[in-house]
């Protein structure tokens, strides 16, 4: 099975505000962002996080595709569409120094995202019956994923740089991971 994961394209976000669960527009030139992007046409199964910036992407390029729920980026609860330099101090400093385990109020933590983007991969690998898949989702997601196949620590997830509108791809053949490219 071959796996292409790509991240929604640059959202416009010019008062840097927090954003996971919420919906957040893409930048207006994204008819642009979308023209220059590199996909192939010939997927078998196309899955998509249901956030708007990531369905958008999927419809432009005209694929049958279904939505999971499992494929959205972090639930910053009360943070969400806030600055993050307008987030209580008191409220953002633990998640600083633990965003693993630390969650917004009425959010999740790493490992509560963590769990059910893994339930959705480990779904997808055991599918027999797919030879090429599109994943349309967010960084967060992309870089948990590469956490279970890499397995580095999970503090280290933000080392790892995905880019708007790149994709990862990676090849499964039994049961054996490969990390093919990153940001391409």
């Amino acid at each position: 099975m071959e796996i292409h994961l790509i991240r929604h394209t640059a959202v416009d976000n010019p008062e840097n505000l927090c954003y996971g669960f919420a919906e957040i527009l893409l930048r207006k030139e994204y008819p642009e962002d979308f023209e220059s992007l590199d996909l192939d046409n010939d997927f078998n199964l196309v899955i998509s996080s249901p956030a708007q910036r990531c369905c958008l992407l999927a419809e432009y390029f005209k694929f049958n595709y279904s939505t999971d729920e499992r494929l959205r980026e972090m639930n910053f609860g009360n943070w969400e569409l806030q600055k993050w330099t307008e987030i209580p101090e008191e409220e953002i400093n633990p998640w600083y120094k633990d965003f693993i385990n630390v969650k917004a109020s009425g959010g999740e933590n790493l490992l509560e995202m963590q769990t059910r983007v893994l339930s959705f991969w480990n779904e997808l690998i055991t599918k027999k019956d797919v030879e090429k898949v599109l994943i349309i989702a967010h960084a967060g997601v992309i870089r948990l994923i590469l956490h279970s196949i890499l397995q580095f620590p999970l503090e280290n997830m933000f080392s790892i740089q995905i880019d708007y509108g790149k994709k990862v791809i990676i090849q499964v053949k039994d049961g054996i991971f490969s990390v093919v490219n990153v940001n391409i």
